[in-house]
């Protein structure tokens, strides 16, 4: 079963009674979604079993920086719209429709997903729903996993005893749905609020009338909405996001032949970029891609895949992901050659923490990476990042940070802009001349006003572009580590444990 509504008939009508709505899991995903749909007129109740973090955002305090969400946090809360518990009693008593936003992390013994914190929201709440309610997950997740869970439902939920196995109208018993989630870490809020498209895996009629009764403001706007079967809604977001990583790894594997050649890659994607059949988005060279989604999605999709037999489809994705590392290992390079080959106790500042601006999450974060194989080198490593550096101090301890970089610029060799913050967009280089040893910044994300910094005095590099500098590879700055390190013991501090996570590895 696959449909695809138009703009003008995928509107649902927002009127009648609206269904009350919980949320299992308040990391990242999870209080996001409470507090949208929350700002969307529903009546929300969220859980999660760390206390500490109930009781923070339950004060109004996001335990993560995300544009906008603070405010919209203590606005739903001052109307009562939006509340917090640690009960699951509670939320089944409560709720008609669950969201299950839980983690699924990399597994510390493979590139397959951890679903062990799914699996634990699911066989706590399931025992607990005695009347007629929609489970609907949101977590990223193999294929083949909803079909599974909704067995566990039937097996598990009171509700389902004696209930009508084919359901075509009334929502009878417990029955599940899947909706996989589309955020962009920066863009959250209004990726929920204003979705470029809703994905309903459902196994009835009666199951896609309730999911749309939770979605029908947003359904309102005219949001295409695409109705589907479990496993199809599965793969569309694992399938995505491998997308977005191949065209990330893409220009970046041009970036290294252009470093051959003395070309410009930007050049280069920009005249790709014309190409309506290629386009521009995500179509932007650098340091690759990080955070808590893309490295490990496409990890555990080619687990998945190998799982099912055709893994061989799918062997592609591994090259993708060895690309992305080495971008990394190649920014260490281009600081070394610009540094005639030696950066052992050069004092080098590095812009940046966070995977990607408007973010503090340093889950796989490039930036953070660089950082750290550079300090491995024996180079004076100094961080700075207006947000992040909380989280980085404890992914990574071994180097000195900072929240401004006019305070820690005295005597850099080098400067090596990471994550491309505005506040680093605007930096005045006549200023930060001023303070540094020696005029060299690496643009590792194409940031910057290459002719601005060059006129001021600086020697200006940058991946994949022309410089006169063709870095070599430095054996020795490579040290390869294991599999990422195990997250927290519950899907609700998964976030946070990967946090804590060692980072410069390599899968």
């Amino acid at each position: 079963m696959s449909t695809s509504d138009s703009h003008e008939d995928a509107a649902a009508p927002d009127s009648g009674p609206r269904p009350r709505l919980t949320v299992i899991g308040t990391g990242y995903l999870g209080a996001t979604h409470a507090v949208c749909m929350a700002e969307l007129g529903f009546e929300v109740l969220a859980v999660d079993v760390d206390h500490s973090k109930i009781e923070r955002l339950s004060a109004g305090e996001i335990p993560f920086f995300e544009p906008d969400l603070a405010d919209l946090l203590r606005a739903n809360l001052a109307t009562g719209r939006l509340r917090f518990t640690t009960s699951f009693e509670e939320i089944a008593e409560f709720g008609d429709v669950h969201f299950v936003c839980v983690g699924t992390p990399q597994r510390p013994d493979g590139y397959g997903a951890d679903l062990s914190h799914l699996n634990a929201a699911i066989e706590r709440l399931a025992p607990l729903l005695t009347r007629p309610c929609l489970v609907v997950g949101k977590s990223t997740v193999p294929a083949g996993t909803a079909a599974g869970i909704a067995r566990t439902l039937a097996r598990l939920a009171p509700a389902n005893a004696g209930a009508d196995a084919d359901i075509v109208s009334d929502l009878a018993g417990v029955q599940l749905a899947w909706n996989p989630e589309f955020l962009r870490e920066g863009f959250a809020v209004a990726d929920t609020l204003h979705p470029d498209r809703l994905v309903f895996g459902v196994a009835s009629p009666a199951a896609e009338g309730a999911l749309r009764a939770a979605f029908a403001p947003v359904i309102a706007q005219g949001v295409p909405v695409i109705v589907t079967d479990y496993a199809t809604a599965e793969l569309v977001k694992t399938a995505a996001n491998s997308f977005l990583a191949t065209k990330i790894s893409f220009i970046n594997a041009m970036a290294e032949v252009c470093e051959a050649v003395d070309a410009d890659v930007l050049t280069l994607a920009e005249a790709l970029s014309h190409d309506v059949r290629i386009g521009g988005n995500f179509l932007r060279p650098g340091v690759g891609f990080g955070g808590g989604c893309l490295p490990k999605d496409i990890r555990a999709f080619q687990a998945r895949a190998d799982e099912l037999g055709v893994g061989v489809a799918l062997r592609f994705l591994r090259e993708i992901d060895e690309i992305n590392n080495r971008r990394r290992d190649r920014v260490v390079d281009l600081v070394a050659a610009a540094l005639d080959g030696t950066l052992a106790r050069r004092r080098l500042l590095v812009l940046g923490a966070a995977f990607k601006p408007n973010s503090d999450d340093v889950r796989d974060s490039p930036a953070l990476a660089v950082a750290d194989l550079l300090a491995r080198t024996g180079a004076d490593v100094t961080v700075v990042d207006p947000v992040a550096t909380p989280n980085a101090r404890r992914a990574l301890p071994g180097v000195t940070y900072s929240e401004t970089v006019e305070d820690v610029a005295a005597d850099a060799d080098a400067v090596v802009l990471l994550t491309e913050w505005r506040q680093f967009a605007e930096l005045d280089p006549a200023r930060l001349g001023q303070l540094v040893r020696r005029k060299l910044i690496i643009d590792a994300r194409h940031a910057l006003d290459g002719d601005r910094w060059r006129q001021a005095g600086w020697v200006y590099l940058a991946p994949g572009r022309p410089t006169g500098v063709i870095p070599s590879p430095v054996p020795e700055q490579r040290p390869r580590f294991g599999l990422p390190a195990a997250t927290g013991p519950d899907g609700a501090a998964a976030r946070d444990a990967e946090i804590d996570a060692p980072v410069g590895r390599r899968s």
